[in-house]
């Protein structure tokens, strides 16, 4: 059965982790970067309201809009509700704002940005749901849907009270494909069961995936020796059904070169493919880590409310791909005020942990880790959102 974006080539360029000078986003080596993507038959472009303090929006004007007739591209961009907005009136200036950025009359998708448990209320208090089908009958907006970021049966329960939300925004990739935290199996598989498409972000976790551990690196280059890291896991996601493209957020010339190489004449993994991802999944599960499943069920009987599957997905995080300043940046933007430092050392959580974490103990490493400052005093560096 035909779904929306069905025709869509099945990679999208990702604005938000754009080139850098110092503060500002490389105008020359992005407009060279978008003339490859147009010029290999790749049209999907993804932005946000918030993306470098809203410099990603108006570099898409200047480095695709301004140059490139209006039907030859999809834009898509995102209103994050629960940024800064006061009221029903600020929430629904974003819309506008961005397409003062964006320059352009419509937009192709429009997306609620970063649905979960505690930035929903935010959407429905300013009536946001609503507004968005309004600005869709308006013809302001093509599509309309949202990205997400939580458990499996919220979004269930979403997509069960809002029927009218035509694609949702997933991350998916093959080290948190049955990932607790994460979900991205599951997520997928609701999102599926409602009928709806899904636009997959970051296949390569952050660009985790693209320098693995060498114990994974391994099994690829024993399969071929002749492609990156970063397109089995593209070509993984790519690879499932009722997507509509697979955003990769790319920052140099060379990644968009080797993601349009193997992506142009896009064929799906067949099944000895298929075996070498899961051989690749049975490595990273046997590198070191917090066997945390994120049952929950500590954070249930947690009288401080601490964010213990988040923490220790990101000290997984470090331990499993090296990244310690992903690891504490995402400390910092998933955990926010559910810190480790709220422990009070009750150990209700390690009375109800079915995999008999020492959680206590993982708290006190985490807030060594976490909640320090970095050398020459910086709480915790330069760098934007792991998604």
């Amino acid at each position: 059965m035909a779904y929306l974006g069905e025709n869509t080539p099945k990679l999208g360029f990702g604005l938000m982790r754009l080139p850098m000078i110092e503060r500002d986003i490389d105008e020359n080596q992005t407009k060279d970067m978008v003339d490859i993507f147009m010029e290999n038959g790749f049209t999907y472009f993804d932005t946000a309201y918030g993306y470098n303090g809203g410099k990603s929006e108006e570099m898409a004007k200047i480095a695709i809009v301004d140059r490139y007739p209006r039907d030859s591209f999809t834009l898509a961009t995102k209103l994050p509700a629960w940024a800064g907005a006061n009221n029903a009136e600020e929430a629904k200036q974003m819309f506008h704002t961005s397409m003062a950025r964006t320059g352009v009359e419509y937009f192709d998708y429009y997306l609620l940005h970063n649905i979960s448990a505690t930035r929903i209320k935010s959407f429905d208090d300013y009536g946001i749901w609503d507004y968005v089908l309004e600005l869709k009958e308006q013809g302001l907006i093509k599509h309309v849907g949202f990205s997400y970021h939580d458990r499996a049966e919220l979004l269930d329960e979403i997509l069960t009270k809002h029927p009218e939300m035509e694609f949702v925004q997933l991350q998916i990739n093959y080290g948190d494909w049955e990932n607790g935290t994460v979900q991205s199996r599951l997520n997928y598989e609701t999102v599926r069961k409602h009928g709806k498409p899904v636009v997959i972000m970051e296949p390569i976790k952050g660009g985790l995936l693209a320098n693995p551990a060498p114990s994974i690196r391994a099994v690829f280059e024993e399969a071929d020796p002749n492609l990156s890291c970063a397109s089995w896991a593209i070509r993984f996601a790519a690879s499932l059904e009722g997507v509509i493209t697979v955003l990769s957020g790319m920052s140099t010339l060379e990644q968009m070169t080797d993601n349009v190489s193997y992506m142009k004449n896009f064929a799906p993994l067949n099944e000895q493919e298929q075996g070498v991802i899961l051989k690749a999944q049975e490595a990273l599960t046997n590198l070191q880590s917090v066997p945390c499943t994120a049952c929950e069920y500590c954070v249930a009987d947690c009288p401080e409310n601490i964010a213990i599957p988040t923490i220790f997905e990101m000290m997984n995080r470090e331990m499993i791909y090296g990244d310690a300043r992903s690891a504490r940046f995402g400390y910092s933007f998933e955990v926010g005020e559910r810190k480790a430092s709220k422990c009070i050392e009750c150990g209700l959580c390690e009375e109800v942990c079915p995999q008999e974490i020492k959680v206590r103990d993982m708290l006190k490493i985490a807030v060594e880790k976490y909640e320090t400052e970095m050398p020459g005093g910086a709480p915790g560096g330069p760098g934007g959102p792991p998604r």
